[in-house]
């Protein structure tokens, strides 16, 4: 939650008074989706057994920084979300009744998810207005989404962070669906039924999410859009290292389908411009314009599908830096052991058929990523950070 903020402005010298303070809204939701602030709730559960346990102990055993401002947000979304009681400069951090149900082994797979619903959707505002609004029909467009927002009274900067926590949520909640071709919102009682009567399992952390997928079905993918020349304005920059391939080939649909549909979408409110090799010269050249953009740019979106070597090594220069970086790959390829504890979105590339109607989604999950990665380049550690966090390679232009 954002602290609130008064700006007092000063009397004037002609001795005028002083104006009133002004304070900044609230914002009505949670700075991460429920299954990032779930990470506290299930420490709790893990190292102190769902008991009160103190807050310097339980952030060394999850390997984070107790005072940095990623760990900071997540201690505030545990509690916004209704976890956990206790704030980032409390001596110790608990469970609240309804946190231990939302971890436990004990509690029953349908009361778990109850739960779990209330916590994520029905008790955030904006999200449960979105909810009762798209239960039962197809996903909207995201402008559709935005203009439902207006009526719940959420501020127009924070819409695109809203719907697409509302929208990681649904899909985590395992409340989005793939019906008759299209993405849709089932009501939570569907859910509940089908958790009772088929016994699934809760959907747990991404990281556990089982890497299903087959080959990408060649679809009509129209040429990735131009982009400018290197322009030195690094600022405004994203760029994408993806394998690239010859013409038509399989890699070259890839880069192209995915640049164009959920990474450009993705990329809109934060107003970057993709970048991708080819565009700057030659693929497969290792150049100095290359090597600019991945030390430079304000944000790289590193596609480790195909375990292209080339995008390994573009990877590693880019981590040296220790600038936003968002990792993402096909959902077939397995993530090599260096960087399989660093998350990686997959995407299911399987067809068009079951590619298309989550589009959205993907690009939901990517736009998540991408504002962390810039609010905080903390939230994206990689192997380099981790085990050498004072190594950091600044480039010099001569």
């Amino acid at each position: 939650m954002a602290a609130k903020r008064s700006d007092v402005n000063a009397a004037a010298q002609d001795g005028a008074a002083q104006s009133p303070a002004r304070k900044r809204k609230e914002r009505k939701f949670p700075a991460l989706t429920f299954e990032e602030a779930l990470v506290l709730s299930e420490a709790i559960q893990n190292f102190a057994s769902g008991q009160k346990a103190r807050r310097l102990t339980l952030f060394e055993k999850l390997d984070r920084s107790p005072d940095s401002n990623e760990t900071r947000r997540l201690v505030t979304a545990s509690g916004q979300y209704g976890m956990t009681r206790g704030s980032y400069a409390s001596e110790y951090l608990e469970l609240t009744p309804e946190g231990n149900d939302a971890t436990s082994d004990e509690v029953a797979a349908t009361k778990k998810l109850e739960i779990r619903f209330n916590l994520a959707i029905k008790n955030q505002l904006p999200f449960e207005y979105l909810y009762l609004k798209l239960r039962g029909g197809k996903m909207p467009a995201r402008e559709v989404m935005a203009d439902y927002l207006t009526e719940a009274n959420v501020d127009e900067h924070e819409k695109p962070e809203c719907i697409d926590t509302f929208i990681l949520n649904a899909k985590f909640l395992g409340l989005l669906r793939t019906i008759a071709g299209a993405e849709r919102l089932i009501p939570i009682e569907q859910a509940l039924e089908e958790a009772s009567q088929l016994g699934e399992q809760l959907p747990e952390k991404s990281a556990k999410m089982a890497d299903g997928a087959a080959k990408q079905k060649t679809a009509s993918i129209p040429e990735a859009s131009a982009s400018p020349e290197a322009s030195g304005d690094f600022a405004k920059t994203c760029f994408y290292i993806t394998p690239i391939g010859e013409d038509n080939s399989e890699e070259r649909q890839h880069a192209d389908f995915i640049m164009t549909f959920i990474i450009e979408p993705a990329l809109k409110e934060f107003g970057l411009k993709v970048v991708r090799a080819d565009q700057i010269g030659k693929p497969g050249m290792i150049g100095k314009q290359l090597i600019e953009y991945i030390l430079n740019s304000r944000l790289v979106i590193a596609d480790l599908s195909f375990h292209n070597p080339n995008v390994f090594y573009e990877l590693c220069l880019r981590h040296t830096t220790r600038l936003p970086t968002v990792q993402i790959k096909r959902a077939i390829d397995k993530i090599p052991f260096d960087l399989n504890q660093y998350r990686t979105i997959p995407i299911e590339t399987r067809n068009a058929y079951t590619l298309y109607p989550k589009l959205q989604t993907y690009t939901a999950e990517i736009a998540n990523q991408i504002r962390r990665a810039l609010e905080d380049s903390e939230s994206s550690d990689n192997p380099i950070s981790l085990f050498y966090p004072s190594a950091k390679l600044v480039w010099h232009e001569k």
